[in-house]
């Protein structure tokens, strides 16, 4: 059985590749948008499992993948502004950690796949 963080983690990687694999002659590197409710160091566990995943697919930050990490720091208010701030960047996907930054992420887009590692 595929336990949840091997599923968002599957979820992520197919949202990066699929559009690598149609403009294959367009080298592009793919990138993803963290959007966390609270502190990064409060999910700091979370990041470092994602970043480590991607890296066992082959994917290393700075080399051949961009993270862009975007934190409330609680202030659940600036949600909207940084969920806005990763549209306008144009990632991949945006994985979004807590219930107010997947939101945040739903009003922000309707075309940028968004991923939510505890619901998934």
């Amino acid at each position: 059985m595929i336990d949840r963080r091997q599923f968002v983690l599957a979820v992520v990687v197919t949202a990066l590749v699929a559009p690598l694999v149609s403009l294959a002659q367009q080298p592009k590197v793919p990138r993803v948008g963290i959007l966390i409710s609270e502190t990064v160091s409060g999910q700091a566990s979370r990041v470092d499992a994602l970043r480590a995943g991607l890296r066992d697919h082959g994917y290393i930050e700075g080399k051949n993948i961009a993270i862009e990490i975007r934190s409330a720091d609680g202030n659940y208010d600036r949600l909207p502004e940084l969920a806005a701030e990763l549209t306008k960047l144009k990632v991949d996907v945006i994985v979004a950690v807590g219930t107010k930054a997947v939101l945040a992420a739903m009003h922000a887009t309707t075309t940028i796949p968004i991923v939510d590692p505890v619901m998934s």
